[in-house]
């Protein structure tokens, strides 16, 4: 029984912590591409 909560608990740390990483990463690109976006169609500084 002890040895099913830890793979459990593991399963689920291992889960959030590539969910974390996931949602940073897509962060980051998103971010950027909408910097290149406003640069492109309005001239806006990418440091805005």
């Amino acid at each position: 029984m002890k040895k099913i909560l830890v793979y459990l608990v593991v399963i689920l740390g291992g889960g959030l912590s590539l969910a974390t990483c996931l949602y940073i990463l897509l962060s980051l690109l998103i971010m950027i591409i909408y910097k290149i976006y406003r640069k492109i169609k309005y001239h806006a500084s990418f440091y805005d």
